[in-house]
């Protein structure tokens, strides 16, 4: 049985006295790779505030064993950099564990080299960040939080607006991330294919309802009408889920 990281009991989210999702109940472990889903506005970021420790909970209490983050945000909430190079932006993740008037090491060095490495940006490393493509920048941004060496790795929309073929290379990285390096990830995607076909677990979420175990057991038609107060087909084609909205007339 793997060990918990993180654990979530009767967790009320929100702003001041606003409840965003009450009651929310969640254990993350080790090597888990969960996806997060729900529509704009159900408390996705509310939620991935809370669990980075940004936000206290505004009931319940929240359990953590040893951790580090490594927290990838939406790429275009990033504001344009100052002309610095991928190695630099890489390096800022390190900067966390430096303290303030701490100066890189050779360990620091090497984790940089390292993260540059697992994401396949090496070459990069002396380019101007400003100067790369999305899907080269999305990679930057997961080798600043590999950088700090996390065992969380948190992906807030890491595909959005790329297109297809960067869309799908960046899929297959998160998931080489996990199998080769036991990252536990959460992903959250408003994209439901893409956390289908590749998590082991989900949490389906929206303002009033609140879901999470295996995927198995959570993607289902009834879970999915809960949260998007939609109708969906749920099916299984050569093993991959397949999902289909229904529109009616």
């Amino acid at each position: 049985m793997e060990k918990e990281i993180l654990k979530f009991t009767n967790v009320t989210i929100g702003y001041g006295k606003k409840k965003i999702i009450e009651n929310i109940s969640v254990i993350i472990s080790e090597n888990d790779f969960i996806g997060i889903v729900g529509p704009n506005g159900a408390g996705k970021t509310t939620f991935l505030k809370t669990l980075l420790g940004n936000l206290k909970p505004l009931s319940g209490t929240i359990q953590k064993n040893s951790h580090r983050f490594g927290y990838v945000p939406q790429r275009d909430t990033v504001q344009p950099l100052l002309p610095y190079t991928v190695y630099d932006v890489v390096m800022m993740g390190r900067y966390s564990l430096m303290g303030i008037f701490g100066k890189p090491t050779k360990k620091d060095w090497d984790a940089v080299e390292a993260s540059l490495e697992h994401v396949g940006i090496q070459h990069l490393k002396n380019y101007n960040y400003n100067s790369l493509s999305g899907g080269q920048r999305q990679r930057t941004l997961i080798a600043r939080a590999l950088a700090v060496e996390p065992n969380i790795l948190i992906l807030d929309e890491p595909t959005n607006g790329m297109d297809t073929p960067s869309h799908y290379s960046l899929l297959n990285l998160i998931s080489r991330l996990h199998d080769d390096n036991k990252l536990t990830i959460l992903l959250v995607s408003h994209l439901l294919s893409d956390v289908a076909n590749g998590v082991k677990k989900l949490i389906l979420m929206d303002k009033d309802f609140f879901q999470f175990g295996n995927i198995d057991d959570v993607l289902s038609e009834e879970n999915l009408q809960k949260t998007y107060s939609s109708e969906f087909h749920v099916n299984q084609i050569n093993g991959e889920y397949v999902i289909t909205s229904i529109h009616r007339n």
